[in-house]
């Protein structure tokens, strides 16, 4: 049997945090998963005076080293924990890049948090895991 990718994207909460958990019982249980650890940065966008200030590239380092501090928690856990895994930074809009990264990886499943909004609130703020849920055809568990 081939090994199973399940992605995980962290974004630094809690609910990332349980559900990273959840993904390393899974893959302690199942020698035969893989975690896939994703954190996604919008596209560094620096107009006006503010390039004055700062250019691109910083920018695009500063997103870079946010996303560095985000992952490296989870892949502290994941190391302790035992449990192969890799870990990426994307980059564009977050539900989007987390279903094409998902597709791309040919992963089995997604397993992510959710802000634990209940669906009348979901319904008018929409959020990322529910656009996630309907912009892929893989499964997705949602950890709140």
């Amino acid at each position: 049997m081939s090994v199973r990718k399940i992605l995980v994207p962290m974004d630094g909460s809690e609910s990332a945090a349980r559900a990273l958990n959840y993904a390393l019982k899974l893959a302690k249980a199942d020698k035969e998963i893989e975690i896939h650890l994703v954190t996604v940065q919008p596209e560094p966008v620096v107009y006006g005076e503010v390039q004055l200030y700062i250019s691109q590239e910083q920018w695009a380092e500063i997103l870079k080293k946010q996303s560095r501090e985000i992952l490296r928690p989870a892949e502290d856990t994941a190391k302790k924990a035992g449990v192969p895994y890799k870990s990426e930074i994307l980059v564009g809009d977050t539900a989007s890049a987390i279903a094409k990264h998902a597709d791309k990886l040919d992963c089995d499943s997604i397993i992510m948090g959710s802000r634990g909004m209940g669906a009348i609130g979901n319904l008018v703020l929409g959020s990322v895991a529910t656009k996630v849920v309907h912009l892929t055809k893989r499964p997705v568990t949602l950890i709140k």
